[in-house]
């Protein structure tokens, strides 16, 4: 049986005001005809950026008259469109049979703040995973949102796939957390113009062999435009740089005869994990008791 899934990677013009209705609305619909996209490319899975139908800055919702940080006042948001977009989202992966990953905000109960999110459609049209940014900026955990507590792994077509967002990139455990959960694919969605945070990405996919999605606003797609890491760390395809919406597509192929690929998940990922559960312990031994005698003497 063939183990392979095609990825469609997208950049989308992102808003950073919760409040402009228009702008969400736009963003919705955007998303929806990169969708249409994806899914006549073939795409199984189609990723889209953090907060593609809202990320707001804070400027927008946590920046007082006179400049200073102040607790966002969440009531401005308008909750009702966010989940207007978020239901025709899921409409449309249902109708297309398109498994979809996007970013947006989780309202929670009052006085609480809402979670920075990665929710998590099927092909079924239905929410069945939702991430929770777990690690925050210093303005994003002061003053904005509430951090996630939990990894996410799901599974579409036998391929296992895991989910970070933006800064969680600067933090590597993470993402040795999901090589020890075996996941096959991390998709990582930002919402920075940061050509360092690409190279990150990269490096992840050279450490832990395993694909990464890497999505990010079309605005700020001259920098570094949205993309897919191969096991190994080479980008297998990535968007126009023209600040324009537009799909990276590319096949996850777990049988690949790539010889990059091949050589980073049949050698290089599991000779890893032997070395990292005790191959060594018994020549540790060994060199201990050398290091003794040599003491003695």
């Amino acid at each position: 049986m063939a183990r392979t899934l095609r990825l469609a990677v997208a950049q989308s013009t992102v808003p950073e005001d919760p409040t402009d209705r228009g702008a969400l609305r736009s963003a919705g619909q955007e998303i929806r005809t990169l969708m249409a996209e994806a899914a006549r490319a073939g795409a199984r899975l189609v990723q889209f950026p953090e907060g593609a139908i809202t990320y707001p800055s804070k400027h927008v919702m946590a920046t007082a008259p006179d400049g200073e940080m102040v607790p966002a006042d969440w009531s401005r948001a308008a909750w009702d469109v966010l989940r207007e977009e978020a239901e025709s989202i899921a409409a449309l992966a249902g109708e297309l049979r398109l498994w979809t990953a996007f970013g947006s905000i989780h309202p929670l109960t009052p006085p609480n703040r809402p979670h920075n999110s990665l929710f998590i459609v099927s092909d079924r049209g239905e929410l069945v995973a939702r991430y929770d940014k777990r690690f925050l900026s210093h303005t994003e955990v002061s003053y904005l949102y509430t951090p996630g507590r939990e990894p996410v792994v799901f599974e579409v077509d036998g391929i296992r796939i895991g989910c970070a967002l933006c800064v969680e990139a600067n933090f590597p455990p993470l993402f040795a957390e999901y090589e020890r959960l075996d996941v096959d694919c991390v998709l990582l969605s930002v919402m920075v113009d940061d050509a360092p945070r690409a190279r990150v990405a990269q490096a992840y996919g050279t450490l832990y062999s395993y694909w990464l999605g890497y999505a990010v606003p079309a605005q700020f797609s001259a920098t570094v435009p949205s993309g897919i890491v191969a096991p190994g760390g080479r980008w297998l395809a990535q968007c126009p740089t023209d600040g324009q919406p537009a799909l990276a597509v590319t096949d996850i192929d777990l049988d690949s005869a790539d010889p990059d690929i091949n050589v980073a998940l049949r050698y290089a990922r599991p000779w890893r994990r032997l070395a990292q559960d005790g191959l060594y312990e018994d020549q540790k031994v060994a060199g201990d008791l050398r290091s003794d005698i040599r003491t003695a003497f």
